[in-house]
Formats: C-alpha cells, sequence, structure tokens
C-alpha cells in the first residue's frame, strides 16, 4: 500500500547535489512530489525536503540509496506527529467586484493574506500545513483559480532534536 512520507536531508552545499538526489529518485522510477532546498545555519550544508510516495519497500529503498550519495550527510524520514510541516501558497483568483468580500471573508478564515488586487483578480498567500493548502484551495476553487504556485513541504522536528551528519569515513575500509 502506497504512503506518502516526508524525508528531510543535510547535504553539502555543492553545485550538482540537488541533480544527483533527484537523479537517483528518476533512475529508480521513485517519484518526487515535492521537493525544497535551502542552506542551513552552516553555510556549507544545504536541507533538502522531500515528498514521495511508495509502499514500505520502496521507501526504505529511498533512504538507503539517499544515505549512499557521498555528499548526503543524514537523512530522516520526518514524522507528520512530531515534525513541523508548512508549505506556502500563491493562488490567484478570479474575482469580480461582487465576489471580493467573500474570497476576502474566506481569506480570514484560512488566515490567507490578501497581496495584490487587480481588476478581476485576486491574489492570496496562504501558509500551512498541505492539508490547511488544500482545503483553502477546494474552497476558492468555485471563484476560478487563474494560476497557482506551491512551494512544496517543508519540515523540522519539535522540540531540542536536531538532525546530525553521519561520519561516513568511519564506515569505509
Amino acid at each position: 500500500m502506497d504512503k506518502k512520507v516526508i524525508i528531510a536531508l543535510l547535504v553539502e552545499n555543492n553545485a550538482n547535489v540537488l541533480s544527483r538526489v533527484s537523479m537517483l529518485f528518476g533512475r529508480r522510477g521513485y517519484n518526487i512530489d515535492s521537493l525544497t532546498v535551502s542552506e542551513t545555519n552552516d553555510p556549507s550544508i544545504s536541507r533538502i525536503t522531500i515528498s514521495a510516495g511508495g509502499d514500505d519497500r520502496v521507501i526504505e529503498q529511498i533512504i538507503l540509496q539517499t544515505k549512499k550519495l557521498v555528499e548526503v550527510k543524514a537523512v530522516q524520514l520526518q514524522d507528520e506527529n512530531s515534525a513541523i510541516l508548512r508549505e506556502l501558497l500563491l493562488v490567484k483568483i478570479s474575482a469580480e467586484e461582487s465576489q471580493r468580500a467573500a474570497i476576502r471573508d474566506i481569506c480570514e478564515i484560512y488566515k490567507a493574506s490578501i497581496v495584490d488586487y487587480s481588476s478581476g483578480s485576486m491574489v492570496c498567500e496562504l501558509t500551512g500545513k498541505p492539508c490547511k493548502i488544500d482545503g483553502f484551495l477546494d474552497v476558492v476553487e468555485k471563484y476560478g483559480i487563474l494560476e497557482l504556485c506551491r512551494t512544496g513541504v517543508t519540515a523540522i522536528d519539535r522540540g531540542s532534536k536536531t538532525m546530525e551528519c553521519i561520519d561516513k569515513t568511519s564506515h569505509r575500509a
């Protein structure tokens, strides 16, 4: 049975690391649902957050194969119950003058910000869990979504727990 997982990686902040990680998924036929990348508090390390799906065997293989990449310093499966998950949405909604108050009310309920009013449209910004983003989109869909972009999920553990880089040199013969 397929399930969705969120995998966090710490990688060397080098050219082509993202390409190598995504090629690893592609070569093995694994689909990436979303991917976010950013530098960490250590400029030599980047954090990649990948949302992917598959059965238990596929997920296990993704993690094992990812750990083998030389540039990968840590791999962690994020637990949705103990991690903070967030995604950013920008959505352009068709909005005639008579519809704007209703759309503003929806934005208020979801705590979305209206970042642009134009003739015939509004752009809303929303940050939250992927399910909150999906719910907002379901509600505003009836007005007509002209364009949207989502960042993809990013995640971090709650509390003082941090991802630690593994020492790969101790595993080599």
